[in-house]
């Protein structure tokens, strides 16, 4: 079976759950699978678009199993968030007013990694994901990101971040006004499923998206990231 496809016993030991219960949610019709012949197959990218649909809705504990199921090592937790977006990628405020402005000059921001290629190409991609379904949640905070991690168009995974001091009408449930953007760009999927749920995991600390809104400039706000962040992986015992 080619790395597109996977069939149960694959598609439990991606997800970090036991086959009976993946059997279950695959007959109930909760994951997008199909038979084959008998057998259940599970195309890896809609796996992948199905996770991230269920982020927000996921405790601590299995976000972390995410991102542990996902990383090649062993040791102790990296920093992620703080390691990919660079204080040059940080806007407080942010100027976009817009949904479309938004996603520009997030891309925009993106770019002062120095690690774009092909922004338009980046533009491109987040606007189809957004026009899938938005990425906004009911907290004011969106995470625009590609469906797919986009190789040829960075040369290492980058993020960037913008606040607006008001909000911005971004497709957020109950017609939620979003103030808080963070743009995912990843080179692969599992460096991209970790970031969602490393990010994710941050976004359920207690007052951690208060906090945000409480920093005026760009210096102070990645500096408080970085240390929720760190504070967060000084806790875990792996």
């Amino acid at each position: 079976m080619n790395g597109e496809m996977m069939d149960l016993e694959q598609l439990a030991e991606y997800l970090q759950r036991d086959i009976r219960e993946v059997t279950k949610l695959a007959s109930r019709g909760h994951l997008p699978g199909r038979r084959v012949g008998g057998e259940w197959r599970f195309a890896r990218a809609e796996i992948n678009h199905w996770i991230e649909t269920q982020l927000p809705g996921y405790s601590e504990q299995q976000l972390t199993a995410i991102e542990k199921g996902r990383s090649h090592s062993s040791d102790e937790p990296e920093p992620l968030i703080s390691s990919l977006l660079s204080k040059t990628a940080v806007a407080v405020p942010f100027g976009a007013t817009t949904r479309t402005s938004v996603l520009r000059e997030l891309v925009a921001l993106a770019e002062q990694s120095g690690h774009v290629y092909d922004p338009e190409a980046i533009l491109s991609a987040v606007q189809q994901r957004e026009e899938l379904a938005s990425t906004a949640l009911e907290s004011g905070v969106a995470i625009p990101h590609p469906r797919r991690p986009l190789p040829a168009a960075l040369a290492e995974p980058v993020m960037a971040y913008g606040r607006t001091f008001s909000g911005v009408p971004f497709g957020a449930p109950r017609g939620a006004m979003t103030d808080i953007f963070f743009l995912v760009c990843s080179t692969d999927d599992r460096a991209h499923l970790r970031v969602l749920a490393r990010l994710s995991r941050l976004l359920l600390r207690p007052g951690f998206v208060d906090e945000l809104r409480s920093l005026d400039t760009p210096a102070e706000t990645w500096r408080f990231i970085a240390d929720a962040e760190g504070e967060m992986l000084g806790g875990e015992n792996i």
